[in-house]
C-alpha cells in the first residue's frame, strides 16, 4: 500500500486485523515492523499533513467506527508501551503511577531522542489496588497506595539504536512525586484562617492537566480531589490547587501557588501580556463551570530565571463573564457587595443560603480558597466543563475544549475561541466565536484536551464517559479517539488519528521537538470493571497480567 495516498475509515478498519497483533508485539517492546526511513524521510516532519495523510475526512458511520480493546492507529503508525500501572522507574524501586495524564518532554541538551518526561497521575481506581479493594473502607496500606499512585513520574527517556523507546530507571532524574509529600503553600492564602493556618500540606493528587512555565518548570492541576480525600481523610480545603515542580532538581520545593486560585482544575497555560506580566489561563473540569485568568503584579525577567516563579505569588485572579466580554476581577470587596445586596438573588447552583456565603467570604484569601462560589457570585458565565485552555502559539488566541455538559443537553461539546482585546493576553476584554461544535457533523465528541503541533494543527483527544461509550447518542463514535483539525481549521477535514481501548480516553499528548514522536497517556482502561474476575478491558495485553494499566505511549512511524 502507498502510505502517501489517503486512508479511508473503511479500509482503516479493514487492516484492523493485522494490525492488533502488530501492535501488541510493538508495545512490549520486541522490535517493529518495516524497514527503516532514509535520511530524507527521517528529517521531514512525521505529522505533517503534505507529506503523510492520517486519514480520510471524518464521516463516521456505525460500520466503520472502531471499537476495540486496543490502540489502534492510522495505518503506517506503531506504538510502544513505555511505562504502565506499577513499572518500575528507578533504583529506588518508585514505580508508576496510575491514570496517567498530562506529559510534556524536556529534551536533554537539545536532543530529539533522549531527555525528561513529565507525567502527571490523576486518580487510583481502588479495584486495582496492590492487593485488591474488596472492603467498604480502605486499609491504611490501601490509603498509602491510593496516595502513592497519583501525583506524577518524572521519568528518563531515550530512543535506542533499535528505534525503540526506553526508560532509563538508573537515571538520577527518575523519581516520583505523591499524595504523601510535603508541599508548601505560597501566596495570599498561606497561614490564614481560610486554609486552616497551614503552611505546608500532605502532597499533591488528582493531577490531571498542567502547563509549563516561562522559567523551565512545570504546573500540575489539581482536579477531582473529592473522592480521594474522603478515602484517606484528608482536609479538602487544601487540594484543588496548581502545583509547581522542578523535574530537574528532586530537593526542589513543591509549591502550591494559591494565588491561582482553588478549583477543580482542568489545566493551565501561561504566557505573557504585551507590558511583561506572567498571564495563567485555567479551565474548570466541571460540568457548570467557568474559565479563569491571572495576572502578576511584577514583570517577568528573563535574567532571574526559576526565581521568576514569585510571580505566581502576587497578582489579581479572573473569571469570564461570556455575556459581557469581560474578565471580572475576584475580589472581596465585589463579593460582599453583592451577597449583602437583598436585590441579588443568590444562584441555586451554590446550594448556599445568604448567611452561609457572608460566613464564608470574610477575607480576600477566602476569595482564593473558594475561587468558584466567588467567580460565580460576581457573574462570570457558567459554562459546559471547560476542562482544557490552550494559547496558539501563533496567532496567540485561547482555545478552549468545553467538553460536554449532560444537564443542559450538550452532550458532545464544543471548542471555542477567544479573541484578547488588542491581541494582548493582559486585555481584561475579548471576544469569543465557536470553532467547532462536537456531534456527528465533526466526527468527535466530548473533547477532552488539545494541542498544537508547529504547523498549527489541533490534536484533539476526546472525553466521552466509559458509561456511554458505544451506546446511545455516542453509539456512532465507539470508543474514544484521537482526532486531528488541520491549521485551515475545517472540521471537515477533520481526521481520526487513533482509537483508544475499551473505557478509555487518551491524554497528554506531546511531542519531540522534531515532531518525529507522539507522546500520549492512555488512562483508564477497563474503568468500567465491578469486579476483578470480569474484567471489562485487559490493555495493555501483557502475558499474565491479570488487571488492565493505564500506560504512557510512544507512537511513531514504522519506519523507526
Amino acid at each position: 500500500m502507498d502510505d502517501n495516498k489517503q486512508l479511508s475509515r473503511r479500509k482503516f478498519l479493514g487492516y484492523l486485523g493485522t494490525s492488533t497483533a502488530y501492535l501488541a508485539v510493538s508495545s512490549m517492546g520486541l522490535g517493529s515492523f518495516g524497514k527503516r526511513a532514509n535520511a530524507s524521510e527521517a528529517s521531514r516532519s512525521l505529522f505533517d499533513f503534505s507529506t503523510i495523510k492520517v486519514s480520510d475526512s471524518f464521516n463516521p458511520t456505525r460500520d466503520t467506527a472502531v471499537a476495540s480493546d486496543d490502540l489502534v492507529l492510522s495505518s503506517g503508525f506503531k506504538y510502544e508501551v513505555i511505562a504502565a500501572y506499577g513499572d518500575t522507574i528507578n533504583t529506588k524501586g518508585d514505580t508508576f503511577g496510575d491514570n496517567n495524564s498530562y506529559t510534556v518532554f524536556f529534551p536533554q541538551d537539545g536532543s530529539h531522542v533522549e531527555g525528561l518526561l513529565w507525567v502527571g497521575h490523576e486518580s487510583t481506581n481502588e479495584l486495582f489496588l496492590e492487593d485488591g479493594n474488596q472492603q467498604r473502607h480502605l486499609t491504611s496500606a490501601q490509603q498509602r497506595s491510593l496516595l502513592y499512585n497519583q501525583g506524577a513520574s518524572i521519568l528518563k527517556v531515550f530512543r535506542n539504536e533499535k528505534g525503540l523507546w526506553k526508560m532509563d530507571t538508573k537515571s538520577e532524574y527518575a523519581r516520583r512525586i505523591t499524595g504523601l509529600d510535603a508541599v508548601e503553600l505560597t501566596g495570599p492564602v498561606r497561614g490564614t484562617k481560610a486554609v486552616h493556618h497551614a503552611t505546608r500540606v500532605q502532597g499533591t493528587l488528582a493531577n490531571r492537566g498542567g502547563g509549563t512555565t516561562l522559567w523551565g518548570t512545570v504546573l500540575t492541576c489539581e482536579n477531582q480531589f473529592e473522592s480521594t480525600c474522603r478515602s484517606t481523610g484528608l482536609d479538602p480545603i487544601h487540594y484543588g490547587w496548581v502545583v509547581e515542580a522542578d523535574p530537574y532538581d528532586a530537593n526542589a520545593t513543591l509549591r502550591k501557588h494559591t494565588a491561582l486560585g482553588r478549583f477543580n482544575h482542568g489545566n493551565v497555560t501561561m504566557g505573557l501580556s504585551t507590558d511583561g506580566k506572567v498571564i495563567v489561563y485555567m479551565g474548570e473540569d466541571a460540568e457548570d463551570a467557568c474559565v479563569y485568568k491571572f495576572i502578576s503584579s511584577n514583570k517577568f525577567d528573563p535574567a532571574r530565571g526559576k526565581a521568576n516563579s514569585e510571580l505566581l505569588n502576587d497578582g489579581k485572579l479572573y473569571a469570564a463573564n461570556k455575556a459581557t466580554g469581560q474578565w471580572v476581577e475576584l475580589t472581596i470587596e465585589a463579593v460582599i457587595q453583592s451577597i449583602k445586596n437583598p436585590r441579588y438573588t443568590i444562584p441555586s447552583i451554590l446550594n448556599q443560603t445568604r448567611e452561609s456565603l457572608v460566613e464564608i467570604f470574610k477575607e480576600q484569601a477566602d476569595v482564593f480558597v473558594y475561587a468558584r462560589e466567588a467567580a460565580i457570585i460576581v457573574g462570570a458565565t457558567l459554562s459546559d466543563r471547560p476542562a482544557t485552555v490552550t494559547i496558539n502559539p501563533q496567532d496567540h488566541t485561547l482555545y478552549i475544549a468545553y467538553t460536554n455538559n449532560g444537564r443542559r443537553g450538550n452532550l458532545h461539546g464544543q471548542i471555542i475561541r477567544f479573541f484578547e482585546k488588542n491581541n494582548n493576553l493582559g486585555a481584561t476584554e475579548f471576544s469569543y466565536e465557536i470553532f467547532a461544535v462536537g456531534g456527528p457533523q465533526s466526527g468527535f465528541s466530548s473533547p477532552g484536551s488539545l494541542a498544537f503541533d508547529t504547523k498549527g494543527n489541533i490534536w484533539v483527544a476526546t472525553n466521552i464517559a466509559s458509561s456511554h461509550l458505544n451506546s446511545g447518542a455516542w453509539a456512532e463514535f465507539k470508543n474514544n479517539g484521537l482526532y486531528v483539525i488541520p491549521a485551515s481549521g475545517s472540521t471537515k477535514e477533520t481526521r481520526q488519528f487513533a482509537s483508544a481501548p475499551f473505557d478509555a480516553e487518551f491524554d497528554g499528548v506531546s511531542f519531540t521537538p522534531d515532531e518525529q514522536t507522539l507522546f500520549v497517556t492512555v488512562k483508564h482502561p477497563g474503568e468500567t470493571t465491578e469486579e476483578r474476575v470480569k474484567l471489562t478491558s485487559t490493555w495493555p495485553h501483557r502475558f499474565g497480567d491479570n488487571i488492565p494499566r493505564s500506560a504512557l505511549v510512544a507512537i511513531s512511524g514504522s519506519a523507526f
